[in-house]
């Protein structure tokens, strides 16, 4: 596996890293049985946040004594500095470690910069005086603020959804992140759950010198599965671009990339597997997803205030209670035997 460097952090490491977030569902033991496996696998950089309840702290379980081996970053939703300084201590005692080596802003709303009156940029700057923060950085979801982020020249490295299913503008974004030496590190490498070929997924992605993908990791088979792209890299061959152009005509226009920050809903709706269900039941064995469990939750759609809240807080600026009716129709068509799926 080729080693990129993450624009002018300096950091380089192996284009293969592990997204933390989905080992904050499995208990304390497996984790570090799964993290210590990525590291003697050949993964380098580990990504986790504030947010994601314990991952931190099974990251620092998995690493305690060998901190200068691996490189860790992660994030703060802070909106205050007062918020900022108790997430950092946090996120420091967690980790078992006195320093990041990337911190980043969570999801960010606004592109935050020094004189902006938050506070927030200067105590960032602050942080990496101290020693705490080694490199500053930025993770959003909204191409508006990602492109302003790296078009400011005050962010280090930018994470930001980046799939082959990505449109021009995420292009765009990668292309401005290599012409300022920012380092882009791809989250959601699969969509959400849409992209079921990791290989294609890989080989899309070992194409840009600039792109460090975060594979979610939660059980040890899907570990495996990234880590033979170590010694077995995917080409970018002729079956592969057409794959994924036939992929991409499927799945083209406005979906739900399941990242549930729409979520709760006033309702009980599971708003982030009820507003792409249809392309849930064409893409993975739909049984899963037609049984009572499913039938109940599809049904609460019926409920829907349209109270604008989902739509008000997802990040892609999706029309969430229309995606949701228009889930549910097409739900009530495949029970009814009106429309066959896998």
């Amino acid at each position: 596996m080729k080693q990129i460097t993450l624009g002018r952090t300096g950091i380089a490491v192996p284009q293969n890293a592990f997204g933390a977030l989905p080992i904050q569902r499995v208990g304390m033991d497996e984790a570090v049985r799964i993290l210590r496996r990525a590291y003697e696998g050949g993964m380098r950089l580990f990504d986790t946040a504030r947010a994601y309840t314990d991952s931190e702290a099974k990251l620092g379980a998995a690493f305690a004594g060998m901190r200068e081996k691996i490189y860790i970053t992660s994030k703060t939703q802070a909106q205050t500095p007062e918020k900022f300084w108790s997430d950092l201590e946090t996120t420091l005692g967690n980790l078992r470690t006195d320093y990041l080596d990337v911190y980043q802003f969570h999801c960010a709303g606004r592109c935050f910069a020094p004189g902006d009156g938050t506070g927030m940029y200067e105590a960032m700057l602050e942080a990496r005086a101290q020693g705490k923060v080694r490199h500053i950085g930025v993770s959003a979801h909204k191409i508006g603020v990602a492109m302003e982020c790296a078009e400011s020249g005050l962010y280090e490295t930018i994470q930001f959804p980046f799939s082959y299913l990505s449109s021009e503008k995420e292009l765009a974004l990668v292309e401005k992140c290599r012409e300022r030496n920012i380092g882009f590190i791809a989250m959601k490498g699969l969509a959400g759950g849409l992209i079921n070929n990791a290989r294609a997924a890989m080989a899309y992605m070992l194409q840009f010198d600039n792109v460090l993908p975060i594979w979610g990791v939660q059980r040890m088979s899907e570990l495996e599965q990234w880590l033979a792209f170590m010694d077995d890299e995917p080409a970018l061959d002729e079956e592969t671009r057409a794959f994924i152009e036939r992929e991409k005509a499927e799945l083209r226009g406005e979906f739900c990339r399941g990242c549930g920050y729409c979520m709760p809903c006033p309702q009980g709706i599971t708003i982030n597997n009820c507003a792409r269900m249809s392309l849930m039941l064409r893409r993975a064995p739909s049984d899963a997803w037609l049984n009572e469990h499913w039938q109940a939750e599809m049904k609460k759609i019926e409920t829907c205030l349209e109270c604008g809240q989902c739509a008000s807080k997802c990040p892609y600026e999706l029309n969430t209670p229309e995606l949701l009716k228009k889930n549910y129709e097409d739900y009530k068509k495949v029970l009814a035997g009106e429309v066959r799926v896998q």
